[in-house]
């Protein structure tokens, strides 16, 4: 009787909360509830851990550079759109990089963003693919726990975000990460290609640095909203999640540099999320 009562409420306060979401989203792909999001995050967390590496274990790796090089090279295209599209629906045509609360309309610009941060949080499953070639490679070393936790979380609270959010100052770190995945994917995907393409990747010292001013950058703009008077941005704890994973992985990144700079006194491997990848 207990437990049926504490169903009963859940279900009562899930359905109160979920009545202020955008409306505009109503009747999108994996938009109607957070539990097809879990169930995505869910499976792939137990694959990368637990079913992928007891399959491959006696198995050779899979010898992956095809369809590797195919898919860095196509994340490349996908976050050059995201981009633009970031930029056509706000950050260049009319946002103040300050205060810049969600458009709720159903103007063409409202809309276009709407469909742009759909697609960026449909593109962080597409990223889950990253942990699965480690899995089917037998990289299982480099599936490590923040490797996992990034790639988990961000899908899952972009749902959030894009349910009920889809715009505004939330979205500056999305624009940014697409901006850094451009220059990333690039580089792995020149790696995938093999030891001919290596030469042209003499810009491996700098891409440390640029994921370290990606997440000054996240953490500094995020964090304007703690000292500016009286900003209606509608929903300020998404504000407090972005400022806390920007600030937790400027923290980890900074270990990683003082680590490969100063006291290890060597150029820095290049490092996802503070997870080193092996192309």
């Amino acid at each position: 009787m207990a437990f049926s009562n504490l169903t009963s409420k859940a279900v009562l306060l899930y359905d109160e909360w979920i009545k202020d979401a955008d409306p505009r989203l109503e009747g999108w792909p994996l938009m109607s509830s957070p539990f097809p999001t879990t169930f995505i995050i869910g499976t792939y967390i137990y694959f990368v851990t637990s079913l992928g590496p007891k399959l491959m274990e006696n198995k050779k790796p899979f010898e992956l550079r095809q369809i590797m090089a195919f898919y860095n090279f196509s994340v490349v295209a996908l976050s050059l759109y995201m981009t633009y599209e970031f930029l056509m629906s706000g950050w260049a045509t009319g946002y103040s990089f300050r205060c810049d609360i969600v458009d709720y309309s159903r103007s063409p610009t409202a809309l276009r963003m709407v469909r742009t941060c759909w697609l960026y949080y449909f593109s962080k499953f597409i990223e889950l693919l990253d942990t699965i070639f480690f899995v089917l490679r037998k990289k299982n070393n480099q599936v490590t726990f923040l490797h996992v936790f990034h790639h988990s979380i961000m899908p899952w609270t972009w749902w959030f975000g894009v349910k009920f959010a889809p715009g505004g100052l939330g979205t500056f770190h999305a624009l940014l990460n697409c901006i850094v995945h451009v220059i990333m994917y690039t580089y792995y995907g020149l790696c995938s290609l093999g030891p001919a393409y290596h030469k042209y990747l003499w810009w491996k010292k700098y891409m440390t640095t640029i994921q370290l001013v990606q997440f000054i950058m996240i953490t500094a703009h995020i964090g304007q909203i703690y000292i500016m008077d009286d900003c209606p941005y509608q929903y300020p704890i998404f504000m407090f999640i972005i400022w806390l994973y920007g600030a937790m992985f400027l923290v980890l990144f900074l270990h990683f540099w003082y680590h490969a700079y100063t006291k290890g006194k060597r150029l820095p491997k290049v490092a996802r999320n503070g997870v080193k990848k092996d192309q």
